[in-house]
């Protein structure tokens, strides 16, 4: 290992650092992915430093060609990194004093690492955002135009994983849109967030050579300058957002997943998935295993333990600088590559699969429809309201016969049965279409007034899906025209996203 004497730090220190130690310290193993703004950094302060009178126009030309050469070497893949780097930063400086000689000391004028890395890890990350924005607006997209595209498509929706209520496709396909629309937005306005420039905050008491920030501003693209140095060079609520932001994301993602992977078994059929996505079993040739939707699923869990491994390092430091800050590029060099992978095999995946429409048709078993059955009856029900009997009538069983019995001067046909038990009464079809073997589309008109009097012939009207989804209109619903609207109303929600990122 080279001596304290030939880096950045060396003067202080005599002999060498330990080898493990040495191993432990450095990050250039993986901070090379900052190569690039660190140079774009580089740049820019070198000409806030010509401003000050630091560096005469002829050094600031030749650190700026050396800069140049440096980008090129990277972009090239022939820059060659030696042992005594350290990190990105401490490389670069190294290879630029080889091309340039001592003027490249020069360059590190009232700049610290310290705010050289916030910098450089805020510039990576704002252009990271903007692809993976860019990533996942085309996932929802996917998801938009073929909802439009199969609208009329309807099939069962759960809770609890039990059937529940028929809806339409688009449906299904819209809600995983809406909740990825909000991951959007959130990207958009961290991003806004962390665009605050931290160049010129110096080790943590600031600059002492009044060096221009606004023009280190204007230089890098920044929205605004930070207002405290020891602040500006601790402080990393950006990251912990962007892991926040990229949790949530992949838990939308990771139910989405599993919603495909649960349709896709042989027990569902709801959708196949295309062999591209797929991979088969090393023993049982017949598998078609949905790995990359399983794998969506299990990348959550990596990208939420990132979020808590650096929350963890966060709380136990005090202010200012500390090494252990130096935790946060892993954390988000991996999530940036986790989502930029999963947003664009989930994109290929929704836009490949195949709907297995007949499946969807068989699932659609009537008694799904026993909310219809219920509404049936308050539509055509009597509502019960008699001041201080209400609390007597709420422990019977409201058949209309009772309700004849408890009310005095008889029916009044113009009122409606309350919800509640019209729900009861549906509750007991369904319980006697099973007991009879039977489903409660084929219960007799005499077997459903045994249960109410209010069911009649037309009760056959209700038995039809299509009916069903269509009578959901409100904003939100499964008809056609709600479904529709929201199609819409996405289209133009990621226009302006795309607007603003």
């Amino acid at each position: 290992m080279a001596a304290e004497g030939e880096k950045m730090t060396g003067g202080r220190f005599v002999g060498s650092r330990d080898p493990v130690m040495e191993l432990l310290n450095a990050s250039i193993t993986y901070d090379q992915r900052l190569s690039e703004v660190d140079i774009q950094g580089s740049i820019a302060y070198a000409k806030a430093l010509e401003k000050t009178g630091i560096l005469p126009k002829p050094e600031l030309e030749k650190i700026l060609g050396g800069l140049e050469k440096i980008s090129e070497e990277w972009s090239k893949g022939v820059f060659v990194v030696t042992p005594t780097d350290e990190d990105i930063h401490t490389a670069n400086e190294r290879r630029l004093k080889e091309l340039i000689g001592d003027i490249a000391g020069k360059l590190h004028t009232g700049r610290s690492r310290n705010d050289q890395v916030v910098t450089d890890l805020k510039m990576f990350m704002r252009n990271s955002i903007s692809v993976i924005s860019s990533h996942l607006q085309q996932l929802i997209k996917t998801l938009v135009e073929r909802a439009a595209t199969e609208i009329e498509i309807i099939l069962p929706g759960y809770t609890h994983l039990q059937r529940a209520q028929p809806i339409r496709w688009s449906q299904f396909l819209l809600s995983h849109a809406v909740a990825l629309t909000r991951d959007s937005e959130r990207l958009i306005e961290m991003k806004r967030r962390m665009n605050v420039l931290p160049l010129g905050s110096g080790a943590l008491a600031g600059h002492p050579l009044e060096i221009d920030r606004e023009f280190l501003r204007s230089e890098l693209d920044f929205a605004s300058i930070s207002l405290n140095s020891m602040d500006a060079v601790s402080e990393r609520d950006f990251v912990v957002e962007f892991l926040s932001v990229a949790t949530l994301m992949m838990i939308h993602l990771s139910k989405m997943a599993e919603d495909l992977i649960i349709y896709s078994t042989s027990e569902f059929g709801f959708i196949t998935l295309s062999d591209t996505y797929c991979t088969g079993s090393s023993l049982m040739p017949q598998k078609k295993n949905p790995d990359s939707l399983e794998l969506i699923r299990s990348k959550a869990g990596r990208v939420f333990g990132r979020l808590s491994a650096l929350l963890m390092v966060l709380k136990g430091l005090p202010s200012t600088y500390n090494k252990d800050l130096q935790e946060d590029k892993e954390a988000v060099f991996d999530v940036v590559d986790t989502l930029n992978a999963v947003l664009q095999v989930a994109t290929g995946v929704i836009s490949t699969l195949q709907i297995n429409k007949e499946n969807m048709e068989r699932a659609l078993s009537p008694d799904i429809l026993a909310s219809d059955l219920a509404m049936y009856l308050v539509h055509k029900g009597v509502m019960i309201s008699l001041g201080q009997q209400t609390r007597k009538l709420e422990t019977h069983t409201l058949h209309v016969s009772q309700v004849e019995e408890l009310l005095p001067g008889g029916l009044d046909s113009n009122l409606q049965m309350p919800f509640r038990q019209a729900h009861i009464a549906s509750g007991k079809a369904v319980q006697l279409a099973e007991s009879k073997g039977t489903t409660i589309n084929n219960l007799s008109v005499d077997d459903l007034k045994s249960i109410s009097p209010l069911f009649g012939s037309d009760v056959s009207q209700i038995f039809n899906v299509h009916n069903s989804v269509e009578q959901y209109v409100a904003m939100g619903g499964t008809a056609k025209s709600s479904v529709s609207a929201q199609i819409e109303q996405l289209r133009e929600l990621m226009k302006k996203h795309r607007e603003q990122m």
